[in-house]
């Protein structure tokens, strides 16, 4: 029977899901038709999920088979809108190369009357860290085609240029960095960055500021946790087979298995990070594995040892761990269930697949009427999958330096950032008042407290922000992270047929 609350829940998401789109829309409009077409590919991309979540959620669940003519139908239209996206861009590129040009071409003459550095810059403060013959050539860079700059403040070992930004930010940065890097070529690091104020403000320090590598004292405290994670992934694999390792060593063997599956997830999501890291040349360090005796491993901790050139590149790099590791979550999930059989190794209780929307709605696809038994045979690859799925999830919360507080911060900004770990953790802390039975929400936000609260450090160039595309993915992967943290309410499990 129809359940009013239920149907307030769906029409809720509803709305949430047309409100984001609507505000994307509005977002988009004031790019022109640019901004339309990568909105089109946003809406594009997250319609096969909303579609098959929303069905789900009302009873009506697709097959395999629709489920991937929606996916390969997204595809396509999002490649089709892809390529008119290049083709206006190249049209537009070209106008305004034209357009500089001219530009270039009048400043030239008004520059040198308009705009003296030593004249019209102000120095606040006693004494500036910047060496005065440094800060004359620092000064010079400025124009008034890039960036206007008024008033000169001290700040930690270098220097605040407060001004007028005169030009989109990427090319602005892209400007004063290069003429920055012929008096300099490696002693100051140029940000362009929201001052206090909400206006933009050129900072530059010295490289001094860059992140440390890795310790060796650090290297051997990740050592330290990569065998404690090895430890607790076969632990949590041999709960999962029925023994207690730590009470009978003997049959690790028996354990090994499941845990390389873990493993072999855990590595994928540190490929992910790496590949991206290595296309923009920058240096992450070692991965601190977190051990964890409930599910094996919360992930690993990984810190850039280098700066980021933009919001870009610190969405991309946080984005590829999780999207690596969850497609082959998924991949193991839907392969496990598929090859399940009557005598398969593992039996769950059928309100297993409760626990997750995610894994509740693939298996009601996969198993169909097999949910409706009491207890379930189900492939090792389920287990694994399923565990890779948590994993990764944990890794998305938008807290702090997690990959989901990652891409929060590079779409949104530092302020949200904030707010959305503060919210993080407040969400923690009650799951664990509701449910003290469960202790997974405890420790991993006891770990983001210590750890990972922190935000990650401003990218060079602040201003910049992702495009619609990547603001999609973000919207995409973080959504799927509360698919699968999210477990179904008994009443619409029981009208879908999940559980005896």
């Amino acid at each position: 029977m129809w359940n009013p609350s239920e149907t307030t829940t769906i029409v809720f998401i509803i709305l949430i899901a047309l409100g984001i789109l609507a505000w994307g829309y509005n977002r988009a409009k004031s790019y022109g038709k640019l901004g339309i077409l990568a909105w089109l590919q946003s809406v594009f991309l997250m319609a096969p999920w909303l579609v098959f979540f929303g069905l789900f959620a009302i009873g009506i669940y697709l097959n395999l088979v629709g489920i991937l003519f929606l996916v390969v139908t997204s595809v396509i239209i999002y490649i089709y809108i892809g390529r008119r996206l290049r083709a206006e861009g190249q049209n537009i590129i070209l106008r305004e190369k034209a357009a500089e040009r001219l530009q270039e071409q009048t400043l030239e003459s008004s520059e040198s009357e308009d705009f003296t550095p030593d004249a019209d810059l102000k120095n606040v403060g006693d004494i500036l860290p910047i060496p005065e013959e440094d800060l004359k050539l620092i000064q010079g860079i400025f124009g008034i085609d890039t960036f206007f700059a008024t008033e000169t403040i001290s700040y930690q070992e270098g220097a605040i240029f407060k001004g007028n930004l005169r030009g989109d930010p990427e090319i602005v940065y892209d400007r004063l960095y290069e003429k920055l890097k012929v008096h300099f070529p490696d002693k100051y690091r140029l940000f362009l960055v929201e001052g206090t104020e909400g206006k933009p403000v050129v900072i530059v320090l010295p490289n001094s500021v860059e992140p440390q590598p890795t310790t060796l004292v650090q290297k051997n405290v990740a050592l330290v946790l990569l065998v404690g994670t090895i430890v607790t992934t076969l632990e949590a694999s041999g709960i999962l087979l029925g023994f207690d390792l730590f009470s009978d060593w003997s049959r690790y063997r028996e354990a090994i298995p499941l845990s390389l599956g873990i493993w072999a997830i855990l590595i994928a999501h540190e490929i992910g990070h790496r590949l991206l890291a290595k296309r923009y040349n920058l240096r992450i360090s070692v991965p601190f594995f977190l051990p964890t005796w409930q599910i094996g491993s919360f992930g690993a901790i990984t810190r850039f040892e280098s700066l980021l050139p933009n919001r870009n590149v610190l969405f991309d790099v946080a984005f590829a761990g999780p999207a690596t590791g969850g497609v082959l979550s998924i991949v193991l999930l839907m392969a496990g269930l598929t090859l399940s059989h009557p005598g398969s190794l593992f039996q769950v209780p059928s309100q297993f697949f409760q626990g997750s929307i995610l894994v509740g709605s693939l298996a009601r696809v996969i198993l169909g009427e097999q949910l409706h038994q009491v207890l379930i045979d189900v492939h090792p690859l389920v287990i694994i999958g399923w565990l890779g799925l948590v994993i990764n999830a944990l890794n998305l919360l938008p807290a702090g330096q997690l990959d989901g507080g990652r891409i929060v911060q590079a779409i949104y900004g530092r302020k949200t950032a904030r707010r959305t770990t503060i919210a993080s953790l407040v969400v923690l802390g009650i799951v664990t008042l509701i449910n003290p039975a469960n202790s997974l929400p405890l420790y991993w936000a006891i770990v983001i407290l210590f750890l990972q609260r922190d935000l990650e450090r401003p990218s060079l160039n602040e201003l910049t922000e992702p495009n619609d595309t990547r603001a999609a993915w973000g919207l995409l992967i973080l959504f799927l992270m509360l698919a699968t943290l999210i477990p179904l309410s008994p009443g619409l499990a029981g009208r879908l047929g999940i559980g005896g």
